[in-house]
């Protein structure tokens, strides 16, 4: 029941963090609303935190394998609801850029830790990691949720309020921490088979692609959604709720579809129908085109807490450098990307500048057509119905 209830509050936690990788994509209207800030402008925000981000993940999942750093989680929770919270009190664009980067270091910071910590208190179970995981997506769709509060309030003057999620999340951690074993000697590197480096890089490339392809969306499906149905600024915060809500049910799908096949199959499967989803949300007009935001969401999201439990197999012995690596990619390496987007709609049009993306699923399928199973992952088989997914709760089974 103590190590339940410390999953519990683990997931809750994590998705105190993740509310703050959404909030910046659905603040972008508000941004543009308020500050006339063009597309390349928005997507500097998303180039800062990620590239802060993808620099010191890895790093901070490398110290992480070495040495404990609980501490680390309660803090860098509450660097990432900071940054946030007073990115919409400032006037200065460099000074905003700086905020947001801020708030990049300290969900940087969480992630490789808190994945070594929720496998620790899981003792390596899948369906434990797939609550984990599921909870940074149920705070990715909270946050549209959180901003449009913001908007109702009066626009970005009230971001102080999204820092609440950061305290909630800090205090959570502190009550699951006398809960949480200490490493011991053969716990602390999770010494279970043989590193495979070659595989881990392969899927590194999928986890980039689906970046690319997420976090562009992330980044202007509110506003694509807005020119295309003409429901100005609340039909493009619906559709990006419609995105990170649909990640929840592809979550959830994704683990149970793992239990019956491989999970590089359901993955290569999923980015087979992203390509339907996100073509159709780039050429599809009007109101038809939530169904593809829909389809888009969950086939991104049915790979995701798969491809963060294959890299802890791939890389039995550095935990937490395959979880930096993996959740590190996830946001940051589509973040450097995005101003590339926003210089191109500057130049066309939104519409135009989407059309890449749809490349990415794509690019993700083929890769994952040369990646195998592991065979030795915390003592299962491939497609193993004991590997467990996030569709029941903690203590059931």
């Amino acid at each position: 029941m103590r190590r339940d209830r410390s999953v519990l509050f683990l997931t809750i936690g994590h998705g105190c963090v993740d509310v703050y990788q959404g909030a910046l994509a659905a603040l972008v209207p508000l941004f543009v609303a308020e500050r006339a800030y063009s597309y390349a402008a928005v997507s500097g925000f998303v180039l800062a935190t990620s590239l802060l981000s993808s620099l010191t993940q890895p790093l901070f999942g490398f110290v992480a394998d070495r040495r404990p750093l609980r501490w680390l989680l309660p803090v860098s929770t509450l660097v990432a609801g900071v940054g946030i919270a007073l990115s919409g009190v400032v006037g200065d664009y460099l000074v905003t850029v700086l905020l947001v980067a801020l708030s990049g270091v300290g969900v940087a910071a969480y992630h490789p830790e808190s994945a070594r910590v929720a496998r620790l208190v899981s003792r390596g179970s899948h369906r434990a990691m797939g609550w984990f995981v599921l909870g940074g997506n149920v705070g990715f769709a909270a946050a549209p949720l959180l901003v449009g509060l913001v908007a109702a309030l009066g626009g970005l003057r009230y971001t102080p309020i999204l820092l609440v999620p950061a305290v909630v999340g800090s205090v959570l951690y502190l009550l699951a921490a006398p809960a949480t074993p200490e490493p011991g000697p053969t716990t602390s590197r999770q010494v279970a088979g043989i590193d495979d480096w070659p595989a881990m890089v392969r899927l590194a490339a999928v986890v980039v692609c689906r970046s690319i392809v997420f976090v562009g969306l992330g980044t202007f499906l509110a506003l694509h959604v807005a020119q295309r149905t003409g429901g100005g600024t609340a039909a493009g915060i619906a559709a990006l709720a419609l995105l990170y809500v649909g990640g929840a049910v592809g979550t959830v799908a994704g683990g149970r579809l793992a239990e019956r096949w491989r999970r590089v199959d359901v993955a290569r499967w999923a980015y087979a129908a992203a390509v339907v989803g996100v073509s159709g949300i780039v050429v599809v007009p009007g109101l038809a085109i939530y169904p593809f935001v829909i389809i888009t969401a969950i086939a991104l999201y049915v790979p995701f807490s798969l491809q963060t439990t294959l890299a802890q197999d791939y890389l039995p012995s550095r935990i937490g450098t395959a979880s930096g690596i993996t959740l590190g990619l996830t946001v940051s390496a589509g973040g450097l990307t995005s101003p590339l987007v926003g210089v191109l709609a500057d130049h066309t049009s939104l519409q135009a500048a989407l059309v890449p993306l749809v490349a990415m699923p794509a690019l993700a399928w083929l890769l994952l057509r040369r990646l195998s199973e592991p065979t030795d992952a915390v003592g299962l088989t491939p497609g193993s119905r004991s590997m467990q997914s996030p569709g029941s709760p903690p203590g059931s089974g």
